[in-house]
């Protein structure tokens, strides 16, 4: 699998040491090539890469694939493509994916700021999702945050007419912050009630939020063209 290490000035992760298993290990050194996508230069044809057309769901940064392993089992129907740059995770995810004999998820290890700018084309994704982001609680590094305006740009370039992005965190101020940068995206519509917060989706796993089960949640979804 690749090397996921690349210089930039901003990215959509922070690196973070972690002990892997040797089923992980082993998961990513034989079921990559069933799963998993290589970063490139070019724009990915995910048609080919999940062999139909399917609507397509992009969850970013899924940690262990908890979620996004059970999205892609209740919805067979629908294609999962998932970003995640901590290798145990995406180990384990590949073990549950194996293990549940899933054949509508493909992994991509690396920066999602990249994947959107170079890998996925306008119009190609139906759903966005991004759980719990890290919310750099501290002023001084709030600049690290991931949803900021050019980041939502890309993702709002990527989403088809009538996609969706939900966001969900349990930090207050981040939360308020979203739905400001969210508001003020071009071709971009709040789709919560009076313009707020949703209430959290019944699939979503619960352990989504370990501090605050009551934390704001966001959905946005572009505009008619």
């Amino acid at each position: 699998m690749p090397d996921t290490v690349h210089p930039r000035s901003i990215r959509s992760f922070v690196t973070r040491a972690g002990r892997i298993t040797a089923a992980q290990e082993r998961a990513l050194a034989e079921l990559w090539p069933a799963y998993g996508v290589d970063p490139g230069p070019g724009t990915l044809d995910l048609p080919a890469v999940f062999g139909r057309n399917a609507p397509r769901t992009l969850e970013i940064g899924f940690g262990n694939g908890e979620n996004l392993v059970t999205l892609a089992a209740a919805h067979p129907g629908r294609d999962y493509l998932g970003i995640e740059v901590h290798r145990p995770g995406v180990g384990r995810a590949l073990l549950a994916l194996e293990q549940r004999a899933l054949g509508n998820v493909r992994v991509i290890c690396h920066d999602a700021v990249e994947v959107l700018e170079r890998q996925i084309a306008p119009g190609s994704l139906a759903e966005v999702l991004i759980l719990f982001p890290d919310p750099w609680p501290k002023k001084r590094h709030h600049k690290r945050r991931l949803v900021q305006p050019p980041f939502v740009a890309l993702i709002a370039r990527a989403l088809a007419a009538g996609g969706t992005l939900h966001l969900a965190t349990d930090w207050q101020p981040y939360a308020v912050e979203m739905v400001a940068v969210l508001g003020a995206a071009p071709g971009l519509e709040n789709l919560a009630p009076a313009g707020g917060f949703s209430a959290r989706p019944a699939e979503r796993l619960r352990r989504w939020r370990p501090t605050s089960p009551t934390g704001p949640t966001h959905s946005a979804s572009p505009l008619p063209q």
